[in-house]
């Protein structure tokens, strides 16, 4: 019983423990970073690096999230696994860092965040990478309602009393969802028309073309055909029979191959999520001939990482 154990020794233990930890935890993420690369994930029916942490290795959001950074940060700068197993950076530190990262600033950057706190990264950042003022915004509150008491934080008001906050859901991506209060129907997804500068918008459309064999645009009867079939689900099966349960940013997949003769028959088409598509076409044609046409990877967050 650990109640018995003289202070000192409890200490000691308690250090090599932690040092132990630090290596296993170094070498789970150096792990993440090679099955990520390879995308094993896919060969095992899922569409994501982030679904196979969470539903595999059974990490949490947060826990998926900051392993999945650190790895594929470590991929270019591998100090960051020697910095982690010693201690000198937490998995916090890293995935904040990675960012931020080149070939150039990273030996000054590291040592100067070497046993920080996570506030103190984040002043660091704000040094190297300074953001806007936040914008002053004034809306008018929905009426009060009775809130459960889940999810809700007591804060404090300089005194002046206690006070309930709802408490917002993290996404993977670490974007805050916001809490609906009871009677309130969550809101409809906005038009996807974005402002990114004064005088410039994103717009986003669909457009239409007039279906030919000799073009890849498959035609709108075959594509719901297809939707319907499949379930408005990714159609990948592993050799275990586990289905992919993607049903987001599906895409169409063609079983022989459009550019080895395939056609846009119902028959040939199969609902794909686009980590399950790149796999077939790596089967299809190639690792190598598909990392010829693939963009370099994004360094933004693995949720949205989360392919």
């Amino acid at each position: 019983m650990l109640q018995s154990i003289p202070d000192d020794e409890l200490l000691r233990r308690l250090a090599e423990l932690m040092v132990q930890s630090r290596r296993v935890e170094a070498d789970n993420v150096a792990h993440i970073a090679e099955v990520d690369e390879r995308r094993l994930y896919a060969r095992e029916a899922f569409p994501s690096m982030f679904a196979y942490c969470a539903d595999v290795l059974h990490l949490s959001e947060a826990e998926a999230y900051l392993r999945i950074a650190a790895a594929r940060a470590s991929r270019e700068h591998p100090m960051l696994l020697t910095m982690l197993a010693d201690g000198r950076l937490h998995l916090t530190a890293i995935a904040k860092l990675a960012p931020h990262l080149t070939r150039e600033n990273r030996d000054a950057l590291l040592e100067r965040a070497t046993h920080r706190s996570k506030r103190q990264i984040e002043e660091q950042i704000a040094e190297i990478a300074p953001r806007p003022d936040v914008p002053v915004m004034v809306r008018k509150l929905p009426e009060r309602r009775t809130l459960p008491t889940a999810g809700l934080l007591v804060v404090t008001n300089r005194g002046e009393g206690l006070g309930l906050v709802p408490i917002p859901e993290l996404r993977p991506d670490g974007v805050a969802t916001p809490v609906m209060e009871a009677g309130h129907a969550p809101p409809t997804s906005p038009s996807v028309f974005q402002p990114l500068s004064p005088g410039r918008y994103k717009v986003q459309f669909t457009a239409s073309a007039e279906p030919s064999p000799s073009f890849r645009h498959i035609p709108a009867a075959v594509r719901r055909a297809v939707s319907e079939r499949d379930g408005d689900r990714c159609r990948y099966v592993d050799d275990r029979s586990r289905r992919c349960p993607e049903r987001n940013r599906l895409e169409f997949h063609h079983r022989h191959p459009f550019g080895l003769g395939g056609d846009h028959r119902v028959p040939n088409i199969r609902l794909m999520c686009r980590a399950h598509n790149a796999y077939l076409a790596e089967c299809d044609y190639g690792r190598e001939a598909m990392g010829r046409h693939r963009r370099p990877r994004s360094r933004a967050s693995p949720a949205a990482a989360r392919g």
